[in-house]
């Protein structure tokens, strides 16, 4: 690659990024309440218990979690709310191409 592309593409990447400051967007060691709400419906909805934390984004509205389920690592969407209900458990694969 040369330098001029390396640049242009760190400065789009840079701008992407900053566009989405706004949202609290965290992968924590530990994972919270809600993260862990979400990995325990997901890992019941799918039957496997081989489950990890991708990503959470925190509303006030309930946080969206993304969970990576098996060996594979196939992306899965949770809602946690407050009380620890979860909802809007759905696989990200595109099952249509399968």
């Amino acid at each position: 690659m040369n330098i001029t592309f390396k640049l242009a593409f760190g400065v789009v990447l840079f701008t992407v990024l900053s566009a989405c400051a706004e949202k609290t967007r965290s992968v924590a060691l530990t994972p919270s309440t809600a993260d862990q709400s979400c990995l325990t419906a997901v890992a019941q909805k799918t039957g496997n218990s081989h489950v990890s934390l991708l990503s959470s984004e925190f509303s006030e509205a309930g946080t969206l979690v993304t969970v990576a389920v098996g060996p594979d690592a196939a992306p899965w969407q949770c809602i946690a709310y407050r009380d620890g209900a979860t909802d809007g458990i759905v696989s990200l694969t595109n099952e249509g191409s399968l």
